[in-house]
This record gives C-alpha cells, sequence and structure tokens, in this order.
C-alpha cells in the first residue's frame, strides 16, 4: 500500500511540473529567456511567428491552381490586418454671426475677442495595422496614429479593441501600438531583403473608410531602394503598382508566400488618388524599429559625422570619378568619428565595412543602423588615391544646432549665370550668415542657368572653384575669369553649415 502511495506521489509530482510548465509556456510565448543556477534572465523581445507552410512552391497546372494561390495567400494574411481608428480633441475657435462689433464691455472685463468662443471638436482619423506577435503588438504608420489621443483597433472578426501607442519613430515614418488580448493571428515577418524586381505582391488595408476594410490588391515590385522621396529621414522605399490609396497606410504588402515584406505607407500622385505608385517601408527596416520600440522604448541610431550626396554625371567628370559609384563627402564635423579617423571634405566614399556603396541614401542607411560605438572600416578614393580609415562610431543626439559702406554690386557674369560678391557684414545681415573675411557669396543667379538648374542658390558660400580655394574674392575673380560657355565648373559651397558639391556646364 505504501509502494503504491508513493508512486501516486511522484505521478502528481509529475503532473504538477507539466502543468507548470504548460503555464509557463502560455505566459512567456512572446518572451525570450534563459535560465541559469544564479537565477532567471528575461528578455522583452518579441516572438514573432514562422511559416508554416510554403505557397509559394505550390504547383501551378492550371489557371485554377494560379487562382487559388492568390486566393491561399489573401486568406492566410488579411486576418493579420486591421483598421485603426483615432481621435484627437482639438480646439475650435466659433465667431458668432450677430456680434461683428463685439461688445462695450470687453474692454473692460479684458476681453480681447468678445465676439468668439472656443469649443471642443473630435477629429477622427482611419488607418491600417499588421498585428506582428500573438499578444497584441501591432505595427503601423507613424503618420497613422500621430498626436491621437484615442486609438483603437478593428479586426477581422469584428472585435474593437482599444490600443496603446508603445512607441513612434518619425524618422521612418513607423509606429508599434498594442491591443491587450491574446491569441491574435499574427503574420509572418519575410525578409525584404530577399525581395526581386517584378516579384509579385499583395496590398492589405482599409482604403477610404471602414466600409473598405481589408481590401486585396495585387500588383508586382516595380522598384527597390526609393530614396529622397521626401517623406522620412531615412528612406528606403520598396515601390508597387499594388493599388494603394488613403487609408492603406499602415497595412501590409505581402509577397506570394502570404509573409510581410513591406509597411504601406504613400503613394505618388498628381491628383490624390492611386496612380501605380505606391511605396513600402522594408519589413526588415521595420522589424527593425519595431524590436527597438518593445525593448528599449526608443530607436538609437549612429552617426559617422559627414554630409554625403551622390556622384552625378557633372562631378564625376570634374572629380574623374566615375557616375553613380560611391559617395561624394561635403562637410565634416568637427570632432566627428569621420574627423577623428582622417576623413576630409572631397573624399569619395566607396566602400563600407566590405560593401559596396551605391548611393549617399544607402550609406546613411548603412550608418543609422550600425551599434553606437561599433568600429566601421571606410575606403575612399582621395585625389586618385585609395585609403581605408577604420572609425568608432557615436550614438546620434538631436541637433542642438568690416566694412559699413555698401560694396558696388558687381554685374551677372553671364557666362556663369550667378553673380558673387565679398561677404560684408551688411549681406552676412541680409543672408543670415555667419560674416567672415575672405568669403564669397552667390547674391544673385538667374533661374533658366544651368547653374540654378543645378542647385546654386542666393546665400551659398563658395568655399572652391574647380578644387582650389577661394580665399578672397581676388583668388575667386582669379579662378573663373578665364572660364568660358562649354566649360565645366565644380563648386564646394557651404549651405546652413554644410557643404555640397555642384557642377554644372557653363
Amino acid at each position: 500500500m505504501k509502494k503504491s502511495e508513493k508512486i501516486s506521489s511522484r505521478i502528481k509530482k509529475v503532473l504538477l511540473v507539466l502543468s507548470g510548465v504548460a503555464v509557463g509556456a502560455l505566459v512567456f510565448s512572446n518572451m525570450e529567456y534563459s535560465v541559469s543556477f544564479n537565477g532567471t534572465t528575461f528578455s522583452n523581445t518579441p516572438s514573432f511567428a514562422t511559416a508554416t507552410s510554403n505557397i509559394a512552391d505550390a504547383p501551378i497546372s492550371s489557371l485554377r491552381n494560379f487562382n487559388e494561390a492568390f486566393v491561399q495567400i489573401a486568406e492566410s494574411a488579411t486576418p493579420s490586418v486591421v483598421t485603426i481608428f483615432t481621435e484627437k480633441t482639438v480646439n475650435q475657435r466659433v465667431v458668432s454671426p450677430f456680434n461683428f462689433f463685439g461688445s462695450p464691455f470687453d474692454d473692460f472685463f479684458g476681453r480681447p475677442d468678445g465676439n468668439s468662443a472656443e469649443r471642443k471638436n473630435v477629429r477622427r482619423g482611419i488607418g491600417s495595422g499588421v498585428i506582428v506577435t500573438a499578444d497584441g503588438y501591432i505595427l503601423t504608420n507613424n503618420h497613422v496614429i500621430d498626436g491621437a489621443d484615442v486609438v483603437y483597433v478593428r479586426t477581422a472578426d469584428k472585435r474593437r479593441l482599444d490600443a496603446k501607442v508603445i512607441g513612434t519613430d518619425p524618422k521612418t515614418d513607423i509606429a508599434v501600438i498594442k491591443v491587450n488580448q491574446q491569441g491574435l493571428k499574427p503574420i509572418v515577418i519575410g525578409d525584404s531583403d530577399k525581395l526581386r524586381v517584378g516579384e509579385w505582391v499583395i496590398a492589405i488595408g482599409s482604403p477610404l473608410g471602414e466600409n473598405l476594410a481589408r481590401t486585396v490588391t495585387q500588383g508586382i515590385v516595380s522598384a527597390k531602394g526609393r530614396a529622397n522621396v521626401g517623406l522620412a529621414d531615412y528612406e528606403d522605399f520598396i515601390q508597387t503598382d499594388a493599388a494603394i490609396n488613403p487609408g492603406n497606410s499602415g497595412g501590409a504588402l505581402v509577397n506570394i508566400n502570404g509573409e510581410l515584406v513591406g509597411i504601406n505607407t504613400a503613394i505618388a500622385s498628381r491628383t490624390g488618388g492611386f496612380e501605380g505608385i505606391g511605396f513600402a517601408v522594408p519589413s526588415n527596416m521595420a522589424k527593425s524599429v519595431l524590436t527597438a520600440l518593445i525593448t528599449t522604448g526608443k530607436v538609437t541610431r549612429s552617426y559617422l559625422g559627414v554630409s554625403i550626396q551622390d556622384i552625378d554625371d557633372n562631378i564625376a567628370k570634374a572629380m574623374n570619378v566615375k557616375a553613380g559609384e560611391g559617395a561624394l563627402v561635403g562637410t565634416v564635423m568637427e570632432n566627428s568619428p569621420a574627423a577623428r579617423a582622417g576623413m576630409q571634405t572631397g573624399d569619395v566614399i566607396l566602400e563600407f565595412n566590405g560593401a559596396k556603396v551605391t548611393s549617399s541614401a544607402a550609406l546613411r542607411n548603412a550608418i543609422a543602423t550600425q551599434t553606437p560605438g561599433s568600429m566601421v572600416y571606410i575606403r575612399v578614393l582621395r585625389d586618385g588615391a585609395l585609403k581605408s580609415f577604420a572609425a568608432r562610431l557615436e550614438e546620434q543626439t538631436p541637433k542642438t544646432a568690416s566694412s559699413t559702406t555698401p560694396a558696388k554690386k558687381a554685374d551677372i557674369n553671364s557666362a556663369l549665370g550667378f553673380r558673387a560678391e565679398e561677404l560684408t557684414p551688411e549681406l552676412a545681415q541680409r543672408l543670415k550668415l555667419k560674416g567672415s573675411s575672405g568669403k564669397v557669396v552667390i547674391t544673385a543667379i538667374q533661374q533658366q542657368s544651368t547653374a540654378y538648374r543645378a542647385g546654386l542658390r542666393p546665400g551659398d558660400v563658395i568655399l572652391s572653384v574647380n578644387k582650389q580655394a577661394v580665399s578672397s574674392v581676388a583668388s575667386y575673380n582669379a579662378l573663373v575669369k578665364n572660364l568660358a560657355k562649354g566649360e565645366l565648373l565644380l563648386l564646394l559651397i557651404e549651405r546652413g553649415g554644410n557643404k555640397s558639391y555642384i557642377a554644372f556646364t557653363l
């Protein structure tokens, strides 16, 4: 009997342990953790969904199979897309139509505008979001929830769930919100770096209102790496012709395996409606921001301390380098990692950490995504010679940022298309520039000139002409006096504290 009791006791203990494991698995299903002898270390890194089937490998032997493949993609991804509703209370001034001239008591009682009053008005917005964890983390665009007092979502099964904002990153236009709900269907996050131009993609969102929630459209990847669109500070957009309209912002762009490859963000349009050009934040960029916002509450980026620009045909010809390769260094900030490493204005960055530099935008993104404090290796072309530098990156921080007789204005040089003068104290005050002896500044420019089309503007300070330093008006005049129409001119200018090169044919 005692032996039986012992066996029964052991069975109870085993069942207790198993139940504890089950409960722990449920509680920490979205946590990564490790257990050691000295204690347990928990990480609040989100646990993302993994692919359970591969729709992309399904055999297509007929049009019916092809049709079924798209149906399966839509059915797989649509339950993970939510409609996001926002409310923002604003004060609105209301003017009475019966009191045009105010009241005689307004001044006496200190009321500056007696014929108006303020009332509260609620502005409502709508957008889309994508569920990325089973316990309620949702990816969307920052502009969808920016400034909202109230945020809630409606799921595919019509449930309304209140949401709170976990964090935002305006520099990529990504935001993370969370609903207090378990058992949601998260989408599988794919690798956007593997996406190729020409691949089929599907866009899912709520265009134009709740009545059109979870609309599915299809198209292809039209381009990758779109930058300088003007939507965010860090841009690496996927371009697609899958129909995207207002309300789609924050929705899912999925590949043929039903994996999230982008967060639909904006369209390029002359009418305000869809014209075949949509942009999505790549899933790899969105996932990086998502993880940072959940784990640390902020996005940390690195900086090298240089301003960079692309190399167009004119600059390439003037500097004897290949167009479209590398990034040209303008400003090198004092006491920055770049300055300490020995980098200079005019360096052409060819490689960053062993990877070829294809554009200034790609290089800027690559620098920003590095961990602050990490060592990076840079290869540059300087005056025809290759040089290598090692720099330790730092964390980005928010920007803190003679004569009393007016000089006689010179005529606009007809060959150059602009006028340059000595930067006098009067000119410095008018152009809001720092005065300094020897500086030469653009004071006028013909809008039809090649100089204007290349980007030169009044207020630009000329630092060099054809790589020859400008130290005074006299040295500037000596450098440009023999220039003739048809020649290539390379200027190093300073604007707003940043240096950049401008090249154009006279």
